[in-house]
């Protein structure tokens, strides 16, 4: 049921602040979220050309650039562990 008298032009003004308050704090968490974003993408770790790869199996570790280190990976998904037949 409805209330039989509603004064809608009271009505928008007595909930105008709390619109306002909530359309307030949805802005604040975008630019929050958007600070926090490009902070994020700021201080984000880079993959380096050149640095050292531990072998997971063995625990070996070698020195190798970009290139090697993706050719590596490559041999990797290619090989069968042992055991696998």
């Amino acid at each position: 049921m409805s209330a039989p008298d509603t004064n809608l032009k009271k009505q928008e003004r007595q909930h105008r602040a709390p619109l306002w308050g909530i359309w307030a704090g949805l802005g604040l968490v975008a630019l929050l979220f958007l600070g926090w974003l490009g902070w994020v993408m700021a201080n984000g770790d880079a993959p380096e050309a050149q640095g050292t790869v531990t072998d997971d199996f063995t625990g070996q570790s070698e020195q190798v650039n970009e290139d090697a280190a993706v050719e590596r990976d490559a041999q990797e998904l290619n090989t069968v562990p042992a055991g696998a037949d």
